[in-house]
């Protein structure tokens, strides 16, 4: 199996979902249960530099990846959301959309559109927590700043959770 990686870190182990030019991983740093991620094979910064092959491919995986989680995690919506270069707030370069199950008992339910700095805050730090998490996978938890509200989840808790959400998915090829 080839494997995959987010930018420069390998990811493979984190992965529950392979399509012809997609793939999605679990969060490092989920902001609800469920926050995934959807990536091209290909590594490219912008939406723009997908080609239609690679981006009906990437919104094919969203949709069933969406519809998945949505209910695996009994969430009644979804927040789908794709920060579309650096000025937008992407920080690791490689075009990725977040997929996070939404519930009206979710903490955002009261104050919906916090979740979007939310979101901000955990893109603008996922470079640095992909480095932590690659270049200290044999420790037990990754090393994120202080006062970070959530912690990051060890390899371990991840692959765990990414080989419980394989058990709902089949390898498909053609999408």
């Amino acid at each position: 199996m080839t494997p995959l990686l987010f930018s420069t870190f390998e990811v493979t182990s984190q992965a529950f979902y392979r399509a012809s030019l997609s793939y999605a991983i679990v969060n490092l740093k989920p902001i609800v249960p469920g926050h995934v991620l959807v990536i091209p094979n290909r590594r490219v910064p912008r939406l723009t530099d997908l080609d239609d092959d690679e981006l009906a491919c990437m919104m094919r995986s969203i949709k069933h990846v969406g519809r998945v989680i949505q209910s695996v995690y009994g969430a009644d919506a979804l927040t789908i959301a794709c920060q579309d270069g650096k000025a937008a707030g992407q920080s690791v370069p490689h075009v990725h959309f977040h997929l996070l199950p939404r519930k009206s008992t979710d903490p955002f339910a009261e104050r919906n559109d916090e979740i979007y700095p939310e979101l901000e805050k955990t893109e603008g730090k996922l470079a640095s927590n992909l480095q932590n998490a690659h270049s200290s996978s044999q420790s037990s938890h990754l090393k994120v700043d202080a006062d970070e509200d959530r912690a990051p989840r060890t390899l371990k808790e991840m692959e765990e959770e990414a080989d419980h959400l394989k058990g709902f998915f089949t390898e498909d090829k053609s999408s």
